[in-house]
């Protein structure tokens, strides 16, 4: 079964065809480095990383250009030509790019702890000025941009008209049509030097107090949002590459003004599949600064935030993330977050057990047909599921059936041989790529390299000493406030201790 996705561009299911096999060339929109990353850039991040997986896994060659927005990020809907990262730095008092720096290094942080493997380039804006200045030069020279007092700004209208009548509209993407647009855009500032209230900003004359600032053909600036990613997608993916991808926030204005922009540029439609994921909404509301429901991830894997029960390991973000079709919905809260801890707990612990028998099935007589051709059968569809359209869902449930029937071996409600030899290994080989490979899960404990086992170890020789003192308020303090952590404590008979995490 081949691979298909959906095409927010022609809005169905699409069997995925690469331009120039086995290479495959995907872009996705990168974060603003003026802050930390929250819980809504979790998502994408993990969402594309697992196609980026995936595509290895079906031995594609795959050149995954994710960018980075460090010249600031003009914000269209809004106050004119305000740039985060300047505004930032300022707040800070930091030097803009010592403040980019800052903010990269936290987000490359939080990417390799929740396991997201690197881009193959990773770009910055600030490094791809000229390639914008001579696309927005092209974009001029071809009638489709104006300068005006220092800025220049994308013709809409004009673009819209001549590019309907070849099917390519302005707002195909997002499926907005430009006149309605034109009834419902809100009077902003600094709206008065567009022709239309529709065009879009190629490149902004720098106000006297805007720090970062470049020279150009129109006066000293700095880059409007979109161009970069143009430029960017065109330089290292050529003028038409496979996949687009991002948050569904991003397809208006972001991406219709990317298609618009390289489309003048190159003249065909820059990629043929474009991507989006669903948000994540905080009990039932979107995420916002003005909800006050802003969760960043180090706050997430710290516990760090009023919001939170509980710090909750990179692995559960990533797990809960997988546990939705990336088209769906994703309500974060505590207690999903607590259930996913345990779901991921259960699946881990028997996928190890599983993984570190040998001759579990050392007879093929007494083999369950049915049973055997069950198993086959879930861990076939493993493959099937994920060719659907990355449907980790419906993977992530049937791994919970094999769980079962691991389990029910494990415990010896299900005799050992009831499986055969083939499809014991055909279940140890799937969970192992699926788990690992693709899903990217990697086992909480072993990623403290041994560093919790050693802290708790502590803790146990501190109650024994206490004990041994007859200090039981000690002792029972250690032991009270562990258990509150999930982790219980069990005096053994021998004098000695142990201990299981929840």
């Amino acid at each position: 079964m081949p691979l298909k996705v959906y095409n927010t561009l022609t809005r169905q299911k699409e069997t995925f065809v690469p331009i120039n096999p086995p290479y495959v060339g995907m872009y996705v929109c990168g974060p603003t480095v003026s802050g930390e990353s929250h819980l809504g850039h979790a998502r994408p991040y993990v969402t594309f990383d697992i196609l980026y997986r995936y595509l290895i896994h079906q031995g594609y060659k795959v050149r995954y250009v994710r960018n980075l927005t460090d010249a600031g990020h003009f914000e269209e809907e809004g106050r004119e030509a305000e740039d985060k990262i300047s505004k930032k730095a300022i707040l800070e008092k930091l030097e803009p790019m010592e403040l980019v720096q800052k903010y990269t290094n936290l987000y490359h942080w939080a990417m390799t702890r929740l396991n997201n493997l690197p881009p193959s380039i990773e770009p910055t804006a600030t490094g791809h000025i000229i390639e914008q200045i001579e696309m927005i030069k092209q974009i001029i020279a071809d009638g489709y941009a104006y300068e005006a007092n220092g800025s220049v700004y994308f013709d809409v209208e004009k673009y819209n008209t001549d590019y309907s009548k070849k099917g390519q509209p302005y707002g195909i993407l997002s499926g907005r049509i430009l006149e309605d647009q034109l009834d419902t855009t809100r009077e902003l500032d600094g709206q008065d030097e567009k022709k239309d209230k529709n065009d879009f900003a190629l490149w902004k004359k720098a106000p006297a107090e805007h720090i970062m600032r470049w020279q150009s053909p129109w006066g000293e600036g700095f880059p409007g949002w979109h161009i970069e990613c143009s430029a960017m997608s065109t330089k290292y993916l050529g003028d038409e590459f496979d996949i687009h991808g991002g948050g569904m926030d991003l397809q208006f204005p972001h991406h219709e003004c990317e298609i618009a922009q390289s489309t003048v540029c190159n003249h065909k439609m820059p990629a043929r599949y474009w991507m989006h994921n669903n948000m994540i909404t905080i009990n039932g509301r979107k995420m916002g600064k003005s909800y006050n429901n802003v969760i960043k991830l180090s706050e997430l894997f710290s516990g760090d935030n009023p919001q939170l029960e509980q710090a909750y390991h990179p692995m559960t973000i990533r797990f809960f993330i997988l546990q939705s079709h990336y088209r769906g919905t994703l309500d974060f809260s505590n207690e999903a977050l607590q259930a996913s801890e345990k779901a991921l707990k259960r699946l881990m612990e028997a996928y190890e057990w599983i993984e570190n028998q040998s001759g579990v099935s050392s007879l093929e007589t007494g083999v369950d047909k049915g049973l055997d051709e069950r198993v086959k059968k879930l861990v076939n569809e493993f493959e099937e599921f994920m060719d659907d359209d990355l449907n980790t869902a419906k993977v992530v449930a049937n791994m919970f059936e094999l769980v079962s029937v691991i389990n029910s071996i494990k415990d010896k409600h299900i005799a050992a041989g009831s499986l055969s030899e083939s499809t014991v290994d055909l279940l140890k080989q799937q969970l192992k790529i699926f788990i690992e490979d693709i899903f990217g899960l990697t086992n909480e404990r072993a990623n403290d390299d041994g560093k919790l086992d050693g802290v708790l170890q502590l803790l146990i020789d501190i109650r024994k000493e206490a004990k041994s003192r007859k200090d039981f308020v000690t002792s029972d303090k250690i032991r009270n406030e562990l258990a509150e952590l999930g982790v219980q404590l069990k005096d053994e008979k021998d004098g000695g201790m142990s201990y299981t995490i929840a």
